[in-house]
């Protein structure tokens, strides 16, 4: 049956008030292995009375303790790695050197800039703006946030929420996706071992608990990684709170002729199925000059080949399974559903002989830009080939669809590489590579990939307000 999981809240693990639960499922053998509540109005009731009674006194701590409870927070972080690497392979089924690398090492090292970033907070010098008045700027916590993550990156995301958030003196409340809990719960953990009791808290449930949180009197803030559909039913019922969204992407990669096409395949198709394309950033449109079509196609369908996912010893993955049931038929149906002129070069099915949602590399050639495999996101390990002849036409295809989170250019033309950086209409773009992210560089889109940035001093500023003090000087 597995552990039933309860809400942290006020410091300590408290059950939750409502009735309802539902199964955690592992995408590896489609098995439960936890229950978790739906959290209703009175376990979010208790979680924010929480937060604003612990918000009166941590707004007033100095930052240099607040940097102090970030960078002991990351100690545990690497201390528990086994612990948190284990829940959360439990729920994603990623391997687990992944998780290892890049959410647990990737996210001490994170919570060391926010603990840095709390001491770096900027404004205007104080100066005689107006003759005989001085005036300065304060930066001050907003409040309570209201924080919502998503099942892709389930530590790293609560990472990326909670990290800068504190940083700037807020207190949170954050619900994890209800497909994958149980990392966010060891963090919680963790943190209520540093952090006075209330400034952390986390409450379990569905889309009717993100409501919850989202509408709350008390929260000031709402923060969702998510869908378009989510981030939108976040911005009604937030009303006039403040929000950030990062909502996806359909990220394109321009490939020019110039560059070493064996090398660039290999590193497309690893960019586009890391982590089985369930990344927003994930790189799942390649317009390649028309010159080189064929040739980079043959290398794409061979790196995709090469891949490897849905072994039973997981050691062996380059990538895990997709993450839930209704993720799974989602993206078979989006790939099963293509029109007649598009053509499935290697892959497009489900893994055969697993009990899990794994789904093989993909590629598919043809498509036009109005088909929805290239105007929507997939999240999975889908990759779409279109061809360009100039590169006015390449800036339209990449610039043509409603998202606009990330994007990569391939050349060896640097002065190309510069146009490109400028004209790409994306919150990041690459040149020569893709999906790196670093804690000093802001991550955030444009148009429907939402508003705000994570990570950097950019993500600490989201969680701060300003205020205009000014002085009169006397006689």
């Amino acid at each position: 049956m597995g552990e039933r999981l309860q809400n942290f809240i006020d410091g300590r693990f408290v059950p939750a008030q409502g009735a309802g639960v539902f199964e955690v499922i592992s995408p590896v053998t489609g098995e439960q292995v936890a229950l978790a509540p739906v959290s209703e109005t009175g376990d979010v009731e208790a979680a924010f009375a929480a937060a604003s009674g612990a918000f009166a006194t941590w707004k007033a701590v100095t930052p240099s303790q607040r940097q102090k409870h970030l960078l002991a927070l990351a100690d545990a972080v690497e201390a528990h790695a086994d612990e948190l690497v284990e829940a959360q392979h439990r729920n994603t089924g990623q391997p687990r050197a992944i998780i290892a690398a890049e959410e647990v090492a990737a996210g001490a090292d994170q919570l060391r800039f926010f603990a840095g970033a709390a001491r770096m907070l900027e404004g205007r010098a104080a100066a005689e703006y107006m003759e005989g008045h001085t005036s300065y700027v304060r930066r001050e916590p907003v409040g309570v946030i209201a924080q919502i993550t998503p099942w892709n990156f389930p530590l790293m995301m609560a990472i990326w929420k909670i990290g800068p958030a504190l940083a700037a003196g807020n207190t949170v409340v954050l619900k994890p996706s209800e497909t994958t809990p149980e990392s966010t719960l060891v963090l919680a953990r963790l943190a209520g071992e540093i952090f006075p009791a209330g400034v952390v808290n986390v409450v379990l449930g569905d889309a009717s608990t993100g409501a919850l949180l989202s509408q709350h009197p008390s929260a000031v803030m709402v923060s969702l990684t998510g869908s378009v559909r989510a981030g939108e039913a976040v911005a009604s019922q937030a009303g006039l709170k403040r929000t950030h969204l990062e909502l996806g992407g359909k990220a394109p990669a321009v490939v020019f002729g110039d560059v070493d096409l064996g090398a660039t395949a290999k590193a497309l198709v690893e960019f586009g199925t890391f982590n089985a394309g369930q990344d927003c950033t994930a790189l799942t449109r390649v317009l390649v000059e028309d010159a080189v079509h064929d040739e980079l196609v043959e290398h794409l369908v061979a790196a995709a080949q090469a891949t490897v996912t849905g072994e039973a010893d997981e050691a062996k993955n380059d990538y895990g399974p997709l993450n839930n049931a209704r993720h799974f038929a989602s993206v078979k149906a989006r790939v099963e559903s293509l029109p007649q002129h598009a053509r499935i070069v290697t892959g497009g099915r489900a893994v055969q002989g697993s009990a899990g949602f794994f789904f093989e590399p993909t590629i598919i050639t043809g498509v036009k830009q109005s088909d929805a495999i290239v105007q929507e996101e997939t999240f999975g390990p889908v990759i779409t080939v279109q061809s360009f002849s100039s590169e006015q036409e390449a800036l339209e295809l990449a610039n043509g669809v409603d998202y606009a989170l990330a994007s990569s250019v391939w050349t060896t033309d640097g002065a190309r590489g510069l146009r490109f950086t400028r004209d790409l209409d994306f919150g990041c773009v690459w040149v020569n590579t893709h999906l790196l992210l670093v804690a000093e560089m802001p991550h955030g889109g444009f148009k429907s990939s939402g508003h705000g940035k994570d990570l950097s001093g950019y993500a600490v500023e989201e969680y701060t307000r300003v205020k205009h003090v000014m002085h009169a000087l006397g006689a």
